[in-house]
């Protein structure tokens, strides 16, 4: 045994405390990205529910606006029969070409 290395307390030198400072900051760094991250994602998704609302709003008022169509009972019929279609794909075709059956026929045709 080596007589004068009991007593000696060995000081880490200035490089491994820089290592390890930057090792600790790295994981501190990680947890405050996470942190980031967890308040992004509920933004997004406040930001998806409030557009999905407001897609949801957007079809309701399209769907009153077809529905404010006046069409001729006659025309959703001979569009069904002739085309061989439900009535109801008919009459959405008439309503969305605002009750004009040659429109909604060449729609509908091509």
């Amino acid at each position: 045994m080596e007589g004068g290395d009991e007593g000696v307390v060995k000081v880490p030198d200035s490089k491994d405390l820089q290592q390890q400072s930057k090792a600790l900051d790295k994981l501190t760094d990680r947890v405050e990205d996470r942190q980031l991250d967890s308040t992004r994602v509920q933004e997004a998704m406040a930001a998806l529910t409030s557009s999905k609302e407001a897609d949801w709003n957007a079809m309701r008022m399209r769907e009153k606006e077809l529905a404010a169509v006046k069409i001729n009972p006659t025309d959703v019929d001979i569009i069904a029969n002739e085309l061989e279609l439900d009535k109801k794909v008919a009459e959405r075709t008439l309503r969305e070409h605002k009750g004009d059956a040659v429109a909604a026929i060449r729609h509908l045709l091509r």
